[in-house]
């Protein structure tokens, strides 16, 4: 459940900051109070999660320089001016200068209310966007969400490192659903291109000419494509829905940048047709220039013990999501996580997991029925190829170790006495399945 916002009140009058204060409190926001601009400023920094409520006249520092200095220090924050009667005009200028509305007294309770909701709401999707960017020109963030221990996933971090550090361009190729988008912005913010821009366009979203106009101009949306990327990184998602007239155009680009290329291209394939490889889809020439370094993206069902981590994570995280408990998978449910087809990779995984925390909440349903019914539209949601001894008995003893740790909240002692197992081999299999204490704590 996401958690209240805050919404800071600052009035040099005792009765109104504490009426406001009260009133909001009553709404369901989180309210701080100060009686002076100063004595905000000095608990209210950039990123500060909430809104600032303020008075225009007070002593001291006032409401249009106390607004001048908040938006000085984040200017993203959003500030609802109030204002007596006879100052609006001043109310306009406070606008101008980036506050988010005003309020003129003796205001309706209600609308202040209704402010502060639009206001919180504002707030919160700048700091998510905020967020957004810094996860992805994070590289250490991006690499973590790279979930999973099997020699497929070891391999594609190390590629990732490897040729992040590269000039050359790239070419991913993969099934849908495996994350191609994610190594990507990877690639690029693990390298020396970190901290230049990321510029991402879909290629088959867009008609040839809109296509051709994003990407090299005129456009009336500002600059193209390529100029904007200029020194970082350029990703063509969907690459293989390229005209050939944009094809030469791409390549006459890559030509023309030399060695080093100025700017880094990651070409991205969603999608073959069923008859052609993408060597056969590409000028032969541009396809040699883009897949000099590929990389090609594991499907999940050969991930082994990837599946049962992965899908645990996000069971977590939907739980917490919706403010209930995880399903406990059995070991049976197990062994069909691992057999199933995966047609849709890990976004399909993702899918599942969130319906199966719902469906635990409602006290209904199994995975396996999920596992079929998303199935059915391409075939049984087993496969027919079975898989070795091993796996089934790691995945039951995984699920086991799993259970137990959270029936226990993380007490090892606990999980120790019920499974009769010595402290040092539970340590090695937690380790083994990836799995940590302080997640169950």
């Amino acid at each position: 459940m996401a958690r209240a916002m805050k919404v800071a009140i600052v009035d040099d009058e005792a009765d109104m900051r504490q009426s406001i204060s009260q009133w909001l409190a009553l709404s369901g926001f989180d309210t701080e109070t100060y009686g002076s601009a100063e004595e905000a400023l000095a608990a209210i920094a950039p990123d500060f999660p909430g809104v600032v409520v303020s008075d225009i006249k007070m002593p001291g520092m006032d409401g249009m320089a106390f607004l001048k200095r908040l938006m000085g220090m984040d200017s993203g924050l959003p500030v609802i001016m109030i204002t007596g009667h006879g100052d609006v005009p001043m109310a306009v200028e406070a606008m101008r200068l980036g506050a988010f509305d005003f309020l003129e007294k003796p205001f309706n309770p209600d609308r202040m209310t209704e402010l502060a909701k639009r206001a919180t709401q504002s707030r919160r999707l700048t700091l998510d966007n905020r967020a957004l960017r810094k996860e992805l020109s994070d590289g250490s963030t991006l690499m973590k969400k790279l979930i999973g221990a099997s020699p497929a996933m070891e391999r594609l971090r190390e590629d990732i490192l490897d040729l992040g550090q590269a000039d050359s361009h790239v070419l991913i190729d993969g099934e849908t659903g495996t994350g191609k988008t994610l190594v990507a912005h990877a690639l690029h913010a693990v390298g020396p291109r970190a901290t230049k821009k990321f510029v991402s366009v879909s290629c088959a979203a867009w008609s040839e000419d809109q296509l051709a106009a994003k990407l090299f101009g005129p456009t009336e949306d500002g600059v193209p494509l390529v100029e904007e990327a200029r020194g970082g990184t350029l990703c063509l998602e969907d690459i293989e829905s390229l005209s050939h007239a944009l094809q030469s155009r791409l390549l006459t680009l890559i030509n023309d940048q030399g060695t080093p290329p100025e700017t880094r291209i990651i070409a991205i394939c969603n999608e073959h047709a069923p008859d052609k490889t993408l060597e056969q889809l590409l000028r032969p020439d541009l396809f040699y220039r883009l897949g000099a370094m590929t990389i090609v993206l594991p499907p999940l069902r050969s991930r082994g013990e990837d599946i049962l981590t992965l899908f645990t994570r996000m069971s977590d995280q939907f739980a917490e999501e919706y403010g209930c408990d995880a399903p406990q998978v059995t070991a049976q449910e197990a062994a069909q996580l691992l057999q199933a087809p995966w047609p849709g990779n890990v976004r399909q995984l993702v899918n599942i997991a969130e319906r199966a925390v719902l469906q635990n909440r409602r006290g209904s349903g199994s995975i396996a029925s999920l596992l079929m019914a998303d199935n059915e539209a391409s075939g049984p949601a087993l496969t027919t190829e079975g898989k070795p001894l091993k796996d089934y008995v790691d995945a039951f003893e995984r699920m086991l170790i799993d259970n137990t740790m959270r029936r226990h909240k993380g007490s090892i002692v606990a999980v120790m006495e019920e499974l009769c197992l010595p402290r040092r081999t539970l340590n090695e299999k937690m380790a083994k399945y990836g799995l940590q204490r302080s997640d169950y704590t």
